[in-house]
C-alpha cells in the first residue's frame, strides 16, 4: 500500500457517530482516483462486533471463575487474534500460562458461536461506503485477525449484498497481521500490485499491516 493511502485508515473507526454517508462519499471521491483495490479489516471496520465478543469472552472468563471486564475494555483488548485477546483479559501473572490462555481461547471460540450475531451491527454508512466502491468497481477484500472460521460466517450473514474477492481471517500457519504476508498474498491473489490498495482498519494493527505492505 503506498504512502498516501495510508492515511485514509481513519476514515472508519470505533466512534460511528463522526462518520456518516456524506462525509464517506467525499472522502472516497478524493481516494479513488489512484487505486485498485480495498482491503477492509472485519471487526470495528466494517462491523461493530464488540458486545458479542465481550459478552462472550466474559462468559468464558466466568467459567473460569476469572473477573469480567466492562465492554468499553474490550475496544482495546481486540485486535490483534484470539490468543494475545485471552492474555489481555486474564489476570496479571497468569496471562503466561500457555495451557489457560488455549483453554480460555477455546472456551471464548464456543461461548461465541452462540451469540456471534446477538448484537453484531454494520456501522452506520458502511453500507452506502460499500456500494459507492462497488460502483467504482473497485475491487472488494477483507482481512481479520479473527479465526478464519467466524470470519467467514459473519462477512457471509452480515455482508452477502456485497461481492468481496477474498475474505480471509487468521489460518494456522499464517502470520497474523501486522505482519503483510496474508495482505501481499491478496494483493497477488487479486493480480494488482500492493501499491494501488487502500488499507482501511481502525487500530494500529492495521495501520503498521499497511506500512509494512507498501
Amino acid at each position: 500500500m503506498s504512502g498516501k493511502e495510508r492515511y485514509a485508515l481513519p476514515v472508519i473507526s470505533h466512534r460511528p457517530q463522526t462518520t456518516n454517508s456524506a462525509t464517506l462519499t467525499i472522502t472516497i471521491r478524493h481516494l479513488t482516483h489512484h487505486i485498485k483495490a480495498v482491503l477492509f479489516d472485519l471487526d470495528g471496520t466494517l462491523l461493530d462486533t464488540v458486545d458479542d465478543l465481550a459478552d462472550s469472552m466474559n462468559a468464558a472468563l466466568a467459567t473460569l471463575g476469572y473477573p469480567t471486564h466492562p465492554v468499553e475494555s474490550y475496544k482495546h483488548f481486540v485486535g490483534n487474534g484470539l490468543s494475545i485477546l485471552s492474555r489481555r483479559v486474564l489476570p496479571q501473572g497468569l496471562d503466561t500460562d500457555e495451557h489457560l490462555v488455549s483453554r480460555c481461547s477455546d472456551l471464548m471460540l464456543s461461548e461465541y458461536e452462540l451469540r456471534w450475531s446477538n448484537k453484531t451491527r454494520l456501522y452506520p454508512g458502511i453500507s452506502e461506503l460499500l456500494t459507492e466502491l462497488q460502483l467504482r468497481n473497485l475491487v472488494l477484500n477483507i482481512l481479520s485477525n479473527k479465526p478464519h472460521a467466524p470470519t467467514k460466517k459473519a462477512v457471509d450473514h452480515f455482508l452477502s449484498s456485497w461481492p468481496f474477492r477474498h475474505v480471509d481471517g487468521a489460518k494456522p500457519g499464517v502470520p497474523r497481521k501486522p505482519d503483510p504476508t496474508a495482505a501481499t498474498a491478496i494483493a497477488r491473489q487479486c493480480g494488482i500490485s500492493s501499491s494501488d490498495f487502500l488499507y482501511l482498519g481502525d487500530t494500529n494493527t492495521d495501520m503498521e499491516t499497511a506500512i509494512s505492505a507498501a
